[in-house]
């Protein structure tokens, strides 16, 4: 049995050392725990506690916390996380002060000390599940002048392009918070089928006018992986006010990029019933690539255009003239959104259906916004029922799920399950495990989603052993990334591709 009087000291210990508890309130919280956890009185020697001081993660406590929820019946089992983030929300700072704080770090002390603050107290009050995201399995992909950053997902199950598209055409029903992104998921209690996020704060500013706010993902997949999310519950779009308000984001946080999914199923990320932005600390693998081409435009003569020298189709805009970089990144959503091109499959509409959309991402090298607008289309066709632009069938075995943002910009999530099976496939590889392809071709065989590339992998012969045959599959499912970011290339690098991208650019003025 877990002493209770001993675990509220432990806490407030934790939140003195991480959660800026006051040590004039500690009293008053010290109150708050016994009432929590029906206790009459405190320990009267809780003993040797400075072990609490070097903890990086309070995972030690949450797990002590949960166990003592379900064995006295605070806390249901297999609930249980709702009950600790209940009492970290408590122990944390309330919203009010966090915003507080945080401006006040940023006028002493500079934006990057602020969002330092920020974040740490997003991980010490286990709102960030850093422990969680340590288990994504992570490695780098060279290619030539270029490189892929690929994580096995461990940590966060992935949405399917279906279930994404169901959210814009479910039926409204009376709901709270109305997403999981909401305003009102701020001290949100949370049940079985939505999180709790009493442990949640979040930073309030203005984005193209508009009440917006900021938090960092819970399940990062990248440094500082935040949020901009718009107060109101607004579907996803890109438009002329997208440009303004990434602008004004890069203003406020010049140490972080941000992005906007294109707002279309499909294309659209995994939200799009809510507006909202992904960002952080993090450069992407496509922010290092280079310009394989440079533009000029008589229009915008102060703004530096080109295309990026990568795997799909990317305008960069570079300048550090405010207003005119809005402009001519508005342009260019208004122009790809009704634009056409037959010789390369690209239909902006069938009927009233839009297909084009964008995503703008921006970013601040020195005085100089930069932005990269990757062009993308979500038409489907009988050949390709999941998207002509988005990852073709025979890569299905590896990501199906949607190629949002984060993975157009070259930082690729997979799915979980994808640990376990791609071990097995080189456990076959090396001869560990037997092939039968027979077997195989079983639809319930466990490893059947993989059978031709398996089939195509045995064709060279068995590795001489496990690290081999691990590295054969680690360049396989390299090489799939790659290639599926050729799939949702507009303008494909061919001689085809490259006219069209040469046309799209002359409707805009650009040479």
């Amino acid at each position: 049995m877990i002493d209770g009087k001993i675990l509220v000291e432990k806490l407030l210990r934790y939140a003195k050392t991480f959660l800026h508890l006051n040590p004039r309130d500690e009293i008053y919280f010290r109150n708050l725990l016994l009432r929590e956890f029906k206790l009459d009185e405190p320990a009267t020697n809780a003993g040797d506690l400075s072990f609490i001081d070097t903890l990086d993660v309070p995972d030690v406590l949450v797990a002590e916390l949960e166990s003592f929820g379900v064995e006295n019946g605070f806390a249901t089992a297999g609930l249980e996380n709702l009950y600790s983030t209940y009492i970290f929300g408590l122990l944390s700072p309330l919203p009010s002060k966090v915003n507080e704080t945080f401006m006040k770090i940023k006028e002493e002390q500079g934006i990057e000390k602020a969002c330092e603050y920020f974040y740490n107290l997003s991980v010490k009050n286990n709102y960030v599940q850093k422990t969680a995201i340590g288990r994504n399995l992570k490695w780098v992909y060279p290619d030539g002048d270029k490189y892929l950053e690929i994580t096995v997902n461990l940590s966060k199950p992935e949405k399917d392009n279906k279930e994404i598209a169901k959210l814009l055409t479910a039926p409204k029903k009376a709901k709270y918070p109305a997403c999981a992104l909401c305003k009102e998921n701020e001290g949100f209690e949370g049940h079985a089928t939505h999180p709790a996020r009493e442990n949640i704060r979040t930073i309030s500013l203005k984005l193209g006018g508009e009440d917006w706010f900021v938090q960092y993902s819970p399940y990062a997949y990248y440094n500082e992986h935040m949020i901009a999310i718009s107060n109101n519950h607004t579907p996803m779009h890109i438009a002329a006010d997208t440009v303004d308000k990434i602008v004004d984001f890069v203003d406020f946080f010049p140490n972080y990029m941000i992005g906007s999914n294109a707002a279309l199923p499909i294309i659209g990320g995994s939200i799009l019933n809510h507006e909202h932005f992904q960002g952080g600390e993090h450069l992407m693998p496509m922010h290092k690539a280079p310009l394989k081409k440079e533009y000029t435009c008589a229009k915008y003569q102060t703004v530096k255009v080109g295309i990026v020298d990568w795997y799909n189709s990317v305008i960069r805009l570079e300048s550090g003239d405010r207003d005119a970089i809005k402009a001519f990144a508005t342009d260019i959503i208004k122009s790809w959104e009704n634009y056409t091109d037959e010789k390369c499959e690209i239909y902006s509409h069938s009927g009233d259906t839009r297909h084009n959309s964008l995503s703008p991402v921006c970013r601040k090298v020195g005085d100089k916004y930069v932005i990269d607008m990757i062009l993308r289309n979500n038409r489907t066709s009988e050949e390709y029922p999941d998207g002509i632009f988005h990852a073709h069938p025979e890569y299905h075995n590896i990501k199906k799920e949607g190629i949002g943002l984060v993975e157009a910009m070259g930082l690729f999530i997979l799915p979980g399950r994808l640990k376990k099976q791609l071990n097995m496939i080189a456990d076959i590889l090396c001869g560990a495990e037997s092939y039968d392809e027979n077997a195989l071709s079983d639809k319930e065989n466990y490893l059947y989603a993989h059978r031709d590339m398996i089939k195509d992998l045995m064709s060279s012969g068995l590795a001489k052993d496990k690290e081999q045959a691990e590295k054969r599959v680690t360049d396989r499912v390299n090489a799939v990334c790659k290639n599926i970011l050729f799939n949702t290339a507009v303008f494909k690098p061919d001689d085809n591709g490259k006219a069209g991208f040469e046309r799209f650019l002359a409707a805009n003025g650009i040479k």
